[in-house]
């Protein structure tokens, strides 16, 4: 595979391993109901691919301009690093997947919208500052431009004004936070479905590359109440 493939193949392999391990149902019988996004820099038309191909059962939405991976500090760089868990599928597989890709993009026109190749991005989970805020989520808020009335001080809708309270920016293209990790933010229990390299599960178990602590992970969950309780966010990149 060229250094192209490479990467689209990292992300959606990334999207590949988080689906199998973490669902929208789960995610909103958490005590604070959470969610979420998946943002790319390429071009709104390769969004029903990335479904297709990723099985992937979160929203995602475009940002072209890469004005957000901008005012959220992410980097660019066209380091692979070295393999990560979530990287499942074999080199073999991973290379007649991309050519089948690559005349599927040439014949919808969509070769050359893979976007900035060099932006990688990272995972950034935001909470409400206030946790009595009413609950919206982001398929409620699909047809909104991201940072139109709710971009205030952190990525949220009208109403439901949200903060960082735990992030990973990305060093190389391969270096998402493995599944384990964001269990443990999300507050989910258990580490998630392992593959079939156990030196790689150990390792994606054992390192932790995020900062910062999500409300559950700070033990003052308990504060937000039973009901009229607001939604966190995770956002991917």
């Amino acid at each position: 595979m060229t250094g192209t493939d490479e990467i689209e193949q990292n992300c959606q392999e990334y999207l590949r391993t988080l689906a199998k391990s973490i669902s929208p149902s789960t995610l909103l019988h958490l005590q604070t109901p959470t969610f979420i996004a998946v943002i790319g820099c390429g071009s709104p038309a390769l969004i029903p691919m990335y479904q297709t191909e990723t099985s992937c059962p979160f929203p995602i939405y475009a940002d072209p301009t890469k004005a957000l991976y901008d005012s959220l500090g992410m980097l660019r760089t066209l380091n692979m690093g070295g393999r990560p868990e979530y990287q499942r599928r074999g080199t073999l597989l991973g290379m007649v997947q991309s050519i089948g890709q690559g005349f599927k993009a040439l014949t919808k026109g969509t070769a050359l919208k893979a976007g900035d190749l060099q932006q990688v991005g990272g995972e950034f989970l935001f909470e409400p500052v206030d946790m009595a805020t009413p609950m919206s989520s982001p398929q409620e808020e699909q047809n909104k431009q991201l940072g139109a009335n709710g971009f205030r001080g952190g990525l949220g809708v009208e109403g439901e004004v949200k903060h960082i309270t735990w992030c990973h920016r990305m060093k190389n293209t391969r270096d998402h936070a493995e599944i384990p990790e964001l269990r443990e933010v999300l507050g989910l229990d258990g580490e998630g479905q392992a593959g079939r390299n156990k030196k790689r599960w150990t390792k994606a178990l054992m390192q932790r590359k995020g900062t910062g602590l999500s409300v559950r992970s700070s033990g003052s969950m308990e504060k937000a109440g039973s009901s009229g309780r607001a939604s966190s966010e995770k956002m991917l990149g």
